[in-house]
């Protein structure tokens, strides 16, 4: 368990937040979108902390998808028992 990342992650509600949901049935693949219209929350907030996530190591990016000439990112927990070691 890495811990420093763990603390990291916590330094926001919005992360927790956004862990648990991703942390859902076993693990879901979200876009920050998906995630935005599930937590009520403003999708460029969403989107930062997802992303500090992903630098973080805590989440990774499952897939991408072309969107009206733009590419939405999903991203899923991340395997290797960084947090999964928490439960």
């Amino acid at each position: 368990m890495n811990w420093q990342l763990l603390a990291r992650a916590n330094t926001h509600p919005l992360r927790i937040s956004i862990l648990e949901v991703m942390a859902l049935d076993g693990g879901r693949t979200l876009s920050p979108n998906e995630l935005s219209y599930e937590l009520q929350a403003p999708l460029s907030n969403v989107n930062y902390h997802v992303t500090q996530l992903f630098k973080a190591g805590l989440i990774e990016l499952a897939r991408e998808r072309p969107v009206r000439g733009a590419t939405e990112h999903f991203y899923r927990p991340a395997t290797g028992g960084r947090l999964q070691a928490a439960a």
